[in-house]
């Protein structure tokens, strides 16, 4: 915890007296409580503060397992956030010069990891470049993941993770003009099972009124649908858990219920999501309905990388020879890419605007194909990561995109954050289509 600065900016808003911290060109107000949550249980919203609220820290992230992947190709996933079940946080960004009558653009941030990892402030998720260069207000949401969040047990609710970024909405609404903000325009941005979540808000119980955009990004909505017995496999396994056990055991146990669940196939890279027919959520046959219908009353950007499955073949044991044969192993690794990516993203998030279109929405779709010159990972997923939190301290070196010079991370990012920003503010975008980075264009 920082010690709060004699002079801390100071914000009064309805959750209470909010005293933050100044960090190169942005205000920050970090760690703020929106709810509390007993284990397995509905988010309860946090009454106004009696005190004045010390937002100095980080916000906690929910307890959960490393990933092998992530450390292997990131710097450093989580930085030396703390973790711990009372993790329904949010954090403000805002840009240093903004009082509290500007009425801002606010870009709310749903982050990734498969229902299972991330955090709101891990340091590879720096909102400072997007709010220092663009004039927008961000929010950064932290929820509940795995099985703290994501999986329905008997009397434990399904979707708790969701029910959190909904009450997280809910605080934004009452409390973000006094950031500066316009509660009025707040577009939700996220990738990977971040963008599959605000897909997925888009049509939950309660939501309507709390935001005007969504920036889908890289969202597995191919692996989204018939999940149900799946779910029910490992809803089977889990059921003898304690659910008084400390926190290290159940994250421990996810990796057990998810083998012993006997799940296989491409929905198993991420058994844990969203539950359809389970509140907030419509039945899963009546998915569509509830899209269109809420189709004019969202813009939305939605798009992938070129080469999303990229980032994870090279991983698979059962390819490991194939992919090494010289030339040949190549040509057989860009054609599983391809049709995995296919699979997994592109086609749903051709048929998600298409279906968007069709119901009187608007918006724009996009494919990203940026990376490092002759790196395996070019326009594979988390590239735009980088490139949307572009802090040097937190991505330089990282494998990801290892041999891409600094100077076009930033070049680069400057464009992507601009993009996102400007349909942020109006709901519009000019059309890219820059080979080898971005090709953008309406629905």
């Amino acid at each position: 915890m920082r010690p709060v600065e004699e002079n801390a900016p100071r914000w009064d808003v309805p959750a209470g007296t909010v005293l933050g911290w100044r960090d190169d060109g942005v205000l920050r107000a970090t760690g703020i409580r929106y709810a509390t949550a007993a284990r397995f249980h509905h988010p309860v919203p946090e009454p106004r503060a009696s005190e004045p609220i010390d937002a100095t820290s980080w916000s906690l992230a929910c307890p959960q397992e490393p990933v092998e992947l992530l450390d292997r190709l990131l710097l450093d996933p989580q930085g030396t956030l703390k973790a711990d079940e009372d993790c329904l946080r949010v954090s403000v960004t805002v840009p240093a010069t903004a009082g509290a009558d500007d009425a801002l653009p606010v870009m709310v941030f749903i982050h990734g990891g498969s229902y299972t990892s991330g955090a709101g402030d891990a340091p590879v998720f720096d909102v400072a470049p997007l709010v220092r260069e663009q004039g927008v207000v961000v929010v950064s949401v932290t929820y509940r993941l795995g099985l703290f969040g994501y999986l329905g047990v008997d009397d434990r609710p399904a979707n708790l993770g969701l029910f959190d970024q909904i009450e997280a909405l809910r605080w934004v609404r009452r409390n973000i003009a006094g950031f500066g903000g316009d509660p009025g325009n707040v577009t939700l941005f996220g990738q990977s099972a971040g963008g599959d979540a605000i897909a997925h808000l888009m049509i939950a119980d309660g939501t309507r009124g709390l935001f005007r955009r969504a920036i889908v990004q890289s969202a597995p909505l191919g692996i989204s649908r018939g999940r149900a017995g799946m779910s029910r496999a490992m809803a089977a396994v889990a059921r003898d858990l304690d659910p008084d056990a400390p926190a290290d055991e159940i994250v421990a146990a996810r990796g057990r219920v998810v083998r012993e669940s006997g799940i296989s196939g491409l929905k198993a890279a991420m058994p844990f999501g969203t539950q359809y027919g389970h509140a907030p959520l419509p039945a899963e046959d009546d998915l569509d309905e509830a899209w269109l219908a809420v189709a004019p009353d969202v813009d939305v950007l939605i798009g992938t990388t070129s080469r999303e499955t990229a980032l994870f073949v090279s991983m698979l044991p059962a390819l490991d020879r194939v992919l090494n044969l010289p030339v040949l192993g190549r040509l057989i690794g860009d054609r599983i890419v391809r049709a995995t990516t296919r699979r997994v993203y592109a086609d749903a998030a051709g048929e998600f605007a298409r279906r968007h279109r069709r119901g009187g929405g608007r918006g724009y779709r996009y494919v990203l194909g940026w990376g490092a010159p002759g790196s395996p990972y070019v326009g594979a997923h988390m590239v735009d990561l980088p490139l949307l939190f572009g802090t040097r301290s937190s991505w330089d070196g990282a494998a990801l995109i290892a041999g891409a010079p600094w100077s076009d991370v930033e070049e680069r990012g400057r464009e992507l954050r601009r993009v996102w920003a400007d349909f942020a503010r109006t709901g519009e975008a000019e059309p890219v289509a820059v080979p080898g980075f971005l090709d953008l264009d309406d629905l």
